[in-house]
């Protein structure tokens, strides 16, 4: 299990490679400049407001208890650090995704295609409303499994002593909610749609987490968050091919 989770990790630093290929190039261009734009304004968010946001929820101790809140300080600085990290960078990313989501489908399209498997035969031909209503639900399904959990996760960093745990919880949930981010793309360019997507990456855990904390690390890293969000497509639709072939 553990083998399959390195295996995967890597599969969004080779979409970086897929994406400058002379072939695909050109399906990157859209989405890219939309990550860079939402990127940006993440990055001027959590610099200008990063600390007047830390100073609004740290708990505020009288003088004599300094030495508790310091303590305290300490515990709590690495979890309200984390969830901003979290809330900020997946929010702009979600946003990102949802604008680009036309030219990511595009993009998944044309890496399947060069990666030897031609999408064209497959693509399930369904009436438009149909098409539309399913991917209006399948991205409202998202959005609830998102809330959904983020409000738990919330809940927990409330309860002392599980509060301490609360930062891992985060960093677990966002690789994930990343993962099924990106593997939608060439999923949903099969006819699968959240649920389905949910369902089957629950049956392979170790993997699609893999895959997920590699993206985060992706997104996480100054200059290569840049490349994020084309990258992790082209990463998730290698990654779907593979699965495909096995």
């Amino acid at each position: 299990m553990i083998i399959n989770f390195f295996k995967c990790l890597v599969y969004s630093f080779q979409g970086l490679k897929i994406v400058t290929r002379a072939d695909v190039r050109r399906f990157v261009v859209i989405p890219l400049a939309i990550n860079i734009s939402l990127f940006s304004l993440a990055i001027y968010f959590l610099s200008s407001l990063f600390s007047q946001w830390m100073e609004a929820l740290m708990p505020d101790f009288p003088s004599w208890l300094s030495w508790l809140e310091d303590w305290i300080n300490w515990m709590l600085w690495p979890l309200f650090a984390t969830m901003i990290f979290f809330i900020v960078f997946y929010t702009f990313t979600f946003v990102a995704n949802l604008i680009a989501a036309p030219f990511n489908s595009l993009l998944a399209q044309k890496v399947e295609a060069v990666l030897g498997n031609d999408t064209t035969d497959n693509i399930p031909t369904l009436p438009p409303w149909i098409t539309i209503k399913k991917s209006i639900g399948s991205e409202a399904g998202k959005l609830f499994y998102l809330l959904k959990w983020s409000i738990i996760i919330m809940l927990i960093s409330l309860v002392p002593v599980l509060n301490i745990g609360a930062a891992f919880l985060w960093l677990i949930f966002g690789a994930w909610m990343l993962a099924l981010e990106y593997i939608d793309y060439p999923m949903s360019n099969h006819g699968h749609y959240f649920k389905e997507i949910n369902r089957l990456a629950s049956a392979k855990k170790t993997m699609i987490l893999g895959f997920g904390t590699g993206s985060f690390i992706l997104t996480s890293t100054p200059v290569l968050n840049f490349l994020a969000m084309p990258a992790c497509v082209a990463g998730a639709t290698a990654l779907w091919v593979k699965q495909k072939e096995n």
